[in-house]
């Protein structure tokens, strides 16, 4: 007969130098030098607490960074959206510059020069 398997959560918080693993379900905590240590301390400690087989316990690991460090991380993601809007924005214009050149005649040749990239590059961009 194969054991159940139960899935526990671990919450994780960094104190100090060290990560801090709560499982409420269990009522028991544990520290970690590293977030690498986790899965396994965890399984450990709750198998060794209810007394049942590790295999039998899997855990889902939430990590808490802390506020300031959730902060920068936000930031850090606000930062690529924008990138990625400005980057959509900058393709727009250079797909336009392409198609100007070309529309006054301008061989794929001259237009890969002044976009500086290749004229199989160039032809792409009055394509698309």
């Amino acid at each position: 007969m194969v054991a159940a398997v139960s899935t526990y959560t671990a919450m994780v918080t960094r104190d100090g130098s060290l990560w801090f693993v709560d499982i409420p379900e269990v009522g028991i905590a544990t520290q970690v030098r590293t977030l690498r240590d986790v899965d396994a301390m965890t399984t450990e400690a709750i198998a060794l607490t209810l007394d049942v087989p590790p295999d039998t316990v899997t855990v889902h690991v939430l990590i808490d960074p802390g506020d300031s460090v959730r902060r920068h991380l936000q930031a850090a993601e606000q930062s690529r959206k924008e990138s990625a809007e400005a980057n959509a924005r900058a393709a727009s214009e250079v797909r336009a510059a392409a198609r100007e050149l070309a529309a006054s005649g301008a061989t794929l040749r001259d237009i890969g020069r002044v976009l500086n990239v290749s004229h199989q590059r160039a032809q792409q961009l009055v394509k698309g």
